[in-house]
């Protein structure tokens, strides 16, 4: 299998072509460059110029407006100039939807522009889903007369392109022929690759947007692969989460999503997508990309001769379940009180365990963690029943009362365990991916005492790993594990070492986000070595991660766009009142966008949208389908929790 990078095991960025972008070097191992768009009116000029001055001063190295139509197209060079005038060199990106004409005026202006295949040329009305070889043909042929004049116009100006496929926004053709799927993604943007690519045009970004970070990490994959193999080089990547949303989720699943990739050497220029003010997106985008900042891999891990998985589909890793880990039970959460001493019941209310004292009984949360690890210690009271307590496994031997306690083990004392029978029924053992030479033979055994049945049915892995290239070494684990069929369920224990909350929070999401996304791991346990331990912060993006990856659903998904120049409402407050009144709907994906371009395609695969029409006007989805148009936004909210009711998935708050 042609993979879509160098290397599984060892840090090297994917090899692409140079994009020049004004005075600014794309790809071809230049810096990871940091960008984010504008979220004001583009023809008012003033706001703009000062919006893209913040977001210069605040580390954006390209700043993307939107020109959707010919005025705002020609209002770029007012706004460039202006920004000139005032000493801001930046290249400026135009952001197309629909209008060949705006692109090839902007083209002439700007350094770079932004089209998307999905409705640049073709339409997305659903009104064709049969087409043949012939109709097809047609239709890519029309692509080609309408979007070759852009690509002559942007060779004779030295503009640059960013070729942006979104999941939402796929044609009625690539619709009918691939459906929403990350392939149909790929196809959408080489369609246009290859007409550039006939006209000797090669100053081309791509993208594979999606809000979904699992389709989003695939559809890149795949891209790359069908670049290598059809053309024979790589061009520059775009990455992003479209449409990722605000606050700790948003940040939780752009990490996922664009680290996923980094984290592989995939990508050369990365924008999060947020619903805040954009200036706020770039401190996000520098804690990304500090990581792979003069990266060195310390620690060697062993090459992988063949993928025993396809990186291009997501299947969970078959486990043989050990009571409530493996197999079909979504993955744990463990939870490390180990620096608490004489532990108190409140001391869980951070993770989601809230104690009535009058009635002596617990009321347990949808986030509610599974496992607490105490390492020396017994809680001196009772325990929810859906809670289970870890401890080390030499305090575990010491004890005569051992009931319902997990023993953490090292492999030493594990080998040692079996040897004399001396095993829980249910036992964590922690296995350092990289370990040290002489830690090697124990490690070694341990997974040769795994692939005896007698002793996988008790046991759980604690996969643990630090450095630079942690993800990679943890991987090479579950390759290990499939490679010699041992189906013993393991637990993510990912270790931050980062300065600040923020950037603990990128570390977490990006390696254990990354091996959730394809398939790997049983459970998470997050730990941070610098700061004050926070079960409540820690067990809140550790859900968030099981969320974003879709494999544990605690909580309301918001798919929620960063705003720009289309929008016709206060996209903030709109987000943060609908938030405020459905986010006890567990499971249910509401859909708020700023505008009818890209909102009914953005919100794929949501429940409900809530996308503006017009000014002040609200046009409500269940799905794809429209319910309600033109509603006012004085109203809207309370119709979209009667469309919610309507179809059965309103729960009243407790």
């Amino acid at each position: 299998m042609q993979l879509y990078c160098d290397s599984l095991t060892e840090y090297k960025r994917l090899a692409t072509l140079e994009v020049k972008v004004g005075d600014l070097i794309i790809g071809n191992f230049n810096p990871i460059r940091i960008q984010t768009m504008t979220t004001t009116d583009t023809m008012d000029t003033a706001a703009t110029v000062a919006q893209t001055i913040r977001c210069i001063e605040a580390g954006a190295e390209l700043v993307r407006i939107t020109a959707p139509s010919k005025k705002e197209a020609d209002n770029l060079l007012v706004i460039k100039n202006e920004l000139r005038k005032q000493g801001y060199q930046v290249p400026l990106v135009a952001d197309i939807h629909f209008t060949p004409n705006a692109a090839e005026i902007a083209a002439r202006i700007v350094e770079k522009v932004r089209v998307n295949p999905g409705n640049y040329v073709d339409k997305k009305k659903f009104e064709q889903i049969d087409y043949t070889d012939s109709e097809y043909q047609e239709e890519i042929d029309r692509i080609r007369e309408r979007f070759s004049p852009l690509v002559k116009i942007c060779k004779e100006y030295g503009t640059a392109m960013r070729i942006g496929t979104n999941h939402g926004s796929l044609s009625d053709r690539i619709m009918s022929r691939y459906g929403d799927t990350p392939m149909g993604m790929v196809e959408s943007a080489m369609e246009f690759l290859r007409i550039a690519e006939h006209l000797d045009y090669r100053n081309i970004v791509l993208s594979m947007k999606a809000s979904n970070p699992q389709v989003m990490v695939q559809a890149y994959r795949l891209l790359v692969q069908t670049m290598q193999q059809e053309l024979g080089h790589c061009y520059p990547l775009h990455l992003g989460v479209t449409e990722a949303g605000d606050g700790e989720d948003g940040r939780i699943k752009s990490a996922i999503g664009i680290g996923t990739l980094l984290e592989d050497g995939v990508g050369d220029t990365i924008r999060v997508s947020l619903t805040e003010d954009p200036e706020f997106e770039l401190p996000v985008c520098k804690d990304i990309v500090k990581r792979y900042t003069n990266r060195v891999d310390y620690t060697k891990i062993p090459a992988v001769a063949n993928v025993p998985y396809s990186p291009f589909s997501y299947q969970r890793r078959e486990t043989t379940p050990v009571e409530n880990i493996g197999e079909k039970h979504v993955p744990v959460v463990v939870a490390d009180y180990s620096h608490t001493t004489a532990l108190q019941p409140t001391d869980l209310t951070a993770i989601g365990y809230q104690y009535d004292e009058p009635s002596d009984k617990w009321n347990i949360g949808d986030a509610a963690a599974d496992y607490i690890y105490t390492g020396k210690q017994v809680p001196a009271f009772g325990l929810p029943g859906t809670l289970r307590v870890v401890v080390d496994a030499a305090y575990w031997n010491g004890l005569e009362n051992k009931p319902e306690l997990v023993p953490y083990f090292t492999p030493r004392e594990y080998i040692q365990a079996c040897e004399v029978d001396k095993r829980a029924p249910l036992n964590f053992v922690a296995y350092n991916c990289n370990y040290q030479e002489q830690d090697a033979l124990p490690h070694m055994e341990l997974l040769r005492y795994l692939s005896r049945p007698e002793v996988a049915a008790n046991t759980v892995l604690v996969a643990t790993a630090t450095g630079s290239n942690a993800m990679a070494a943890i991987r090479r684990l579950f390759i290990t594990l499939l490679e010699n069929d041992i189906k013993v369920p393991v637990i993510i224990h990912s270790i931050s070492n980062q300065p600040s909350a923020d950037e603990h929070l990128i570390h977490h999401a990006t390696e254990a986000g990354a091996l959730l996304l394809d398939g790997f791991g049983d459970g998470l346990w997050l730990s941070n070595t610098v700061g004050t331990p926070a079960p409540l912060t820690l067990n809140n993006i550790a859900f968030g991660i099981l969320q974003a990856t879709r494999t544990r659903i605690s909580k309301t998904e918001y798919i929620s766009c960063p705003s720009c120049g289309r929008t016709l409402f206060d996209l903030q407050e709109t987000t943060a009142r609908i938030r405020a009144v459905t986010h006890h709907l567990k499971g249910v994906k509401i859909a708020i966008m700023g505008c009818i371009v890209n909102g009914p395609g953005e919100m794929a695969d949501a429940d409900f949208g809530y996308v503006g029409s017009g000014v002040g006007k609200i046009t409500l989805y269940r799905g794809k389908e429209i319910v309600k148009r033109g509603l006012n936004s004085d109203v809207a909210v309370n119709e979209l929790i009667n469309l919610i009711r309507e179809n059965g998935m309103w729960v009243e708050k407790n």
